[in-house]
This record gives C-alpha cells, structure tokens and sequence, in this order.
C-alpha cells in the first residue's frame, strides 16, 4: 500500500508543479497579487508530497519489502541498516527521487526564507523553480518508476553492488546532489531577472548565500568522492580524471566563479550580464552530468547502467532547458544596464581575471570529457582522454589562478595600488621560498612541478592569513584591539580567509600525494618483512572473518619504525556472498603529514599475496584542506548581511520641498 501512495505522491507533486510553474508566472506578469501567492503554498505542497514519496521508498528498503522491484535489485535482507537506506539512492531511479526532493525542498527554503523578496521576484523564481521539477517528475513517472512491483516477490534481493557499501559513498551522493540541485536556485534567479529585465545589488546579495550553499555541498560531496576513491577502490589514488568525477568538477569550477562574480554585483554594481550567464552555465554543467551518469554513454564505475532510452529523454530535458536558458539570455541581456567602471589593477580586475581563469579551466576539463564521446557519435574511432590531457591543460591555469587568488584580497575596489600591494605580500613571497627550500631539502631537489605545487600550496595559505591578519591589524595595534577587531570581522570575511587557506593546504596534499608517493607490489608470504619509506611491515598471516553480508580474509602486518613497533595493520578481502564479488578493504596509518597504505590482492595458490603498499606525503592535508574549505563556506552562510536584501539606492529628496504634494509622493517610494 504505501509504494502505491508513494506513487500517487508523485503524480499530485506533478499537478502541484504544473500550478506552481503556471499561475505565479502569469500573475507576476500581469500584477496580479493573489496570483503571486500561490508560488510559496505551492512550493511547500510540492517538497511535501515528494518527501512523502521519498520517506516511503526508504520505508520500503528499511522492512525489506521485496514486491518493490528497486528494493529487490538494490538490497538484502542481512545487509547493514546504513546501506538499506543508502541503497534508495545508490541507484538510478533512487536516487532521481532523491534528486527531486532537493529540488524541492530548496524551492520550500526559498518559500519560507524568502520574505524579504519582493513578491514579484520570489513568484517567478518559485515558478522556474517548478518548470525544472515539472520535467524531472515527468522523466520519473515516465521512464524510472521506483515504486515499480515485481509478482511474485522473491524470498530475498540481489543486494547492492559492494563498492557501494560504504561509509563515504553513503553520504557522497546526498551532498552532491544538494550542490548540484542547489546550483537550480541561482539558475532560476537569474531566468527571473532576464524575465523582469533587472539586475542590481539586491539581487545579487540574495543570490549569494544559495549558492555559497550549494558551493559548499558540492565541496564535500567531491571531497566525499575522492576520499572513498582513495581508500576503498584499493589503487591508493584519489583522482582518476574519470568523465564521471569530472561531472561533478565542472560545475564546481563554475560555481566558484559565480560566486566570486556575484560579489562584485554587490559590491560594485557591475559584471551583471556575465554573472547571469555563469548561473545559467553552472546548473546547466549539473545537468549534463546528470545526462552522463544516467545515459547510459559512459562505462564507469559512478555511473548507473541504465536504457539508454531514458538518456534520450534527459537529452530532450537538457534541450529544452539550456537552450531556452540562452536564448532568453541572447534576447535579454543586452537590454541590462552597464555597471560602474574600474580599473584594471582593481580588486574587480582581479575577480575578473579569477572568472576568465575559472572558465577557460572548466572549458578545458568538458573538451577533454565530451571529445571522445563525440568522435564515438561520429564513427571516427575510439580514443581516450586521461591524466596526461587533464595535467598538461588543467594544472598550467591553476598557477595564475592561485597567485591571483591571493592578491585579489589586498587591492582596493575601482583602482589599486600595485607596488603597495607588491610590498605588502613580500612577506607572503618570503613565506612560500622558504617552503620551497624545506621541500627540497626533504625531496633531495625536485621535481620542479612539485616544487611549483608546495610554492603554490604556502603562497595560498599564507597569504590568506596575511589578509586576514592585516584585517585586524595585528603586530600594528595592541593585541585587545586585534581581538576586538577579529570578533567583529563580518562571517564572510572569516569563510573566505578560511577557504583560501584550506585551498592552500588542500594543494600541498595534492602535491605530496602525485609527485612523492612511494609504491610497492609484490606477492609476499607469512614471515616475509616489507620495506617502503622508512617503515618495515612483518606479515603475520591471514585469518578468515565473517561480515553481515560478506566473507574476508583478514592479513596482520606489525609495522616499525626505527627498530620500534608503531601500530598494526590489517587490509582484508573480503567476498560478498550474494553478489559474488571481491573488494579490497585497505588498511591505512596515518601521521597526519603521510599515510601508509596498504591493500591486499588475491591469493597466488602457494600461500602467498599480492599486497599493494603506498607510502603518500602530505596526503592527509588534502583532506584537511577540504574540510576548511567546507568549514569557510558555512562560515560565510552565517554573515547576517546575506539574510537581508542589500539596500535599494533612492533617489534624495530636496531639503525643503517645493510642492507639499509632490514630497508626500516621493516619501511612498
């Protein structure tokens, strides 16, 4: 019975949209208040009657109730709990429910936080908002019925697949689909702007927090990625430039630079077109990885296998909704009045540069993603675009990108000056030599291009808190009034210093982890000692265990150090019983500065195994990295300024005026 409620939840959040598409749009238009109304109503009905469908798909995986098709395809009966629930999503129509959910309940958010907006605004993004959930419902209640039932049910499911069951891969998909779908609030703020034809400073103050939101989600849901990459995949990478992960960093990149272009919106009432159309971008990139997970055009262990009859369906979906996106914009935008002028040598400059920077790198990363599939499309042969591609043309744009990065801060709006600012980051410059010198002194002299990262890595870090330090005057006033003055810096200014700074530290993982790493394969036998760094592992053995829903063999490696004993490890590998499949579970140390990792292969037949063993400098920092960037974000999203509406400018009215009546009008306005 539920299932089937489930399903008519759908069907009513359908109608619900189509209303909430309609009636506000039109009402907008033709001034109609009462209209209008309806847009927040509707958007809380529509988030209802999706999150009651979505609560019924997990009850149904919860009590293992095996007359649902994607229950039976996607779940056991011994299978943890986590992984019951997280199965609703680890898969293709799951996880489109889940999809529209967030979409939904980000309209709700803007229904119920959104008073401060002028209601003719709030009733046409409420409105694009729904014509997004109208062709997302359509495409599920069409092509990816997830309440589907199977008669008879059978005794048990199939399970989920087990790279799946994981920790990290349970709440990946969660967070990356709030940045993804969160990116739909800045799209349909700005298809409401070109459709009222105005932008100002306003409008880009409410823009900012949902998408510094959905920037942040995206930020841990990739991070999430790489992270159960890293350790469960059992390579011992994080990034594998995959077409999939390469979905999810596009519309990171843009994101970014929307972000920073909507700053000088507020700031200076200027880059309005272009902002417009990184909005535009920024959910459309989401949704052509949406067309590459589902289509089924990709082989990748991220992607759902799926008809490919259904990326049809989205491919139509992403016609209609970027290309009407552009065209709207090609007929509007020129109409928008030009913002104030700066200088080159400006901090606006210098976001400009960061956008230009930002757009050419997210070019690059979708040519070499979409490249192969088109020559596929055109019968013109096979090919693969890998790291090589990706490190010869992405890496090169980061390096002014960073240094950029750190000088924006400390140039004043309008007009800079250069030598000024030049003089102020030598000890910045200082800082990031003398991080050169230790890493090639712990290296023993290279390579140059790790050198570059660890110069890159402290230039971030350091001038991040230089700005922040120069903020409060600290070492120039007595240190109450630099306490005073931090506890009084806006929430924004304490996220963006915290972001910049967990970039920095974020690169020098990167860096350490791709041009330091020590690897080590061979077959080894009980008895046998291993050597990688400076550590030596004893093998002990290998002993059977038992999981919920899985066999494993469990290797006891005693590692020293220095003739000291520092810890055990223990990779298993482990076989799922229902599905039949082998995974590697890896064992990883970790000081804070390196890990050791290892992960166990396959028996040879002479009781002997295969071990992977990776020693990766520095490669805890990329995750620390990532969680100071998080942290800045939500930081950011506590500055009260982006809770109200940026002042409107008014014209002044005459000191003494001449008609009484004519003073009556303008105080009105």
């Amino acid at each position: 019975m539920f299932p089937e409620l489930g399903h008519y939840a759908l069907v009513l959040a359908l109608v619900v949209a189509l209303v909430q598409a309609g009636l506000p749009l039109a009402g907008a238009q033709r001034g109609e208040s009462a209209w209008m109304a309806v847009a927040g109503p509707a958007a809380l009905a529509q988030f209802g009657l999706i999150g009651f469908a979505f609560a019924t798909l997990i009850q149904a995986a919860i009590v293992s109730d095996f007359s649902v098709l994607n229950v039976v395809q996607n779940s056991h009966s011994t299978k943890p709990l986590l992984y019951k629930i997280a199965g609703v999503w680890g898969n293709h129509e799951g996880s489109m429910v889940l999809w529209v959910t967030i979409l939904a309940g980000f309209g709700a958010a803007v229904a119920v936080f959104g008073r401060s907006l002028p209601l003719p605004l709030k009733a046409r993004v409420l409105a694009v908002q729904a014509m997004i959930g109208v062709g997302f419902l359509l495409f599920i209640l069409a092509t990816s019925d997830p309440f589907a039932r199977v008669d008879p049910p059978p005794l048990d499911g199939d399970d989920l697949n087990p790279l799946l069951q994981d920790p990290g891969l349970a709440l990946h998909p969660p967070f990356l689909y709030l940045g993804y779908v969160g990116f739909s609030m800045a799209f349909s703020f700005a298809i409401a702007a070109l459709i009222e034809g105005r932008v100002d400073p306003a409008w880009a103050r409410w823009v900012r927090p949902w998408t510094l939101a959905a920037w942040t989600c995206l930020t841990l849901g990739v991070a999430l990625g790489s992270w159960w990459a890293y350790y469960t995949l059992g390579w011992g990478g994080w990034w594998f430039w995959d077409p999939v992960e390469n979905a999810s960093l596009m519309p990171w990149l843009a994101g970014t630079a929307l972000l920073h272009s909507a700053i000088v919106v507020e700031k200076r009432d200027a880059l309005k077109s272009w902002t417009l159309l990184l909005a535009i971008l920024t959910f459309s990139l989401s949704l052509i990885g949406t067309f590459l997970v589902r289509s089924g055009v990709l082989s990748s262990v991220h992607a759902f296998a799926v008809d490919p009859a259904r990326g049809v369906f989205i491919l139509g979906l992403l016609t209609v909704t970027i290309g009407g996106s552009l065209l709207l914009y090609g007929l509007r935008a020129p109409a928008l009045k030009a913002g104030g002028l700066f200088a080159p040598i400006s901090r606006e400059g210098a976001l400009v540069l960061n956008n230009l920077l930002l757009a050419t790198a997210t070019a690059t990363v979708l040519m070499g993603t979409l490249y192969p599939l088109f020559l596929d499309v055109l019968g013109a042969g096979k090919v693969s675009v890998g790291a090589p591609f990706f490190n010869a043309t992405f890496v090169p744009l980061m390096i002014p990108l960073v240094t950029a990065m750190v000088v924006g801060p400390f140039l004043s709006w309008k007009r800079a000056d250069w030598a000024g600012v030049l003089g102020r980051l030598a000890v910045v410059g200082a800082l990031a030599t003398l991080a050169v010198l230790v890493a090639c002194w712990q290296s023993g002299g290279g390579p140059v291009m790790a050198l570059v990262g660890v110069a890159l890595a402290a230039w971030a870090f350091f001038g991040a808190w230089l700005e922040w330090a120069e903020r409060i005057a600290l070492f120039r006033a007595p240190l109450r009034v630099s306490l005073r003055r931090a506890a009084g810096l806006p929430a924004a200014a304490w996220g963006m210093t915290l972001a910049h700074a967990g970039l920095g530290l974020a690169i020098a993982g990167m860096t350490g982890s791709s041009f330091w790493v020590s690897e080590r394969i061979q077959v080894i036998h009980p008895g046998d000692t291993v050597e990688i760094a400076d550590y030596h592992l004893s093998f002990q053995g290998v002993e059977p265990v038992v999981g919920p829903n899985y066999d494993a063999q469990r290797a006891t490696f005693v590692v020293t150090q220095d003739g000291r004993k520092v810890g055990l490890l223990a990779p298993e590998r482990r076989h799922y019983t229902v599905t039949g499949m082998p995974l590697s579970h890896a064992a990883i140390r970790t000081t804070g500065t390196a890990d050791l990792y290892l992960a166990l292969g396959d028996e040879d037949g002479t009781g002997g195994w295969t071990l992977r063993l990776y020693h990766h400098p520095l490669v805890p920092w990329l995750w620390l990295g990532c969680g100071v960037m998080v942290f800045g974000g939500l930081v950011s999203l506590g500055d009260r300024r982006l809770r109200i509406g940026a002042p409107s400018k008014r014209r002044r009215r005459p000191t003494v005026p001449l008609v009484p009546a004519l003073a009556s009008s303008d105080d009105s306005r």
